[in-house]
């Protein structure tokens, strides 16, 4: 019983959590222009 208190209470913090963030909204700010390497660059 102890386990599914602690598995709703997580569920309800969790929830709560996404919801404030979503209230909140992004975060205003630019992305950079560069793309990010995702890749080691070829050595000739």
């Amino acid at each position: 019983m102890r386990a599914l208190i602690a598995a709703a209470t997580g569920l309800a913090v969790a929830l709560a959590l996404v919801l404030t963030i979503t209230a909140v909204g992004a975060p205003s700010g630019e992305t950079s222009p560069k793309p990010l390497l995702t890749t080691v660059p070829k050595h000739p």
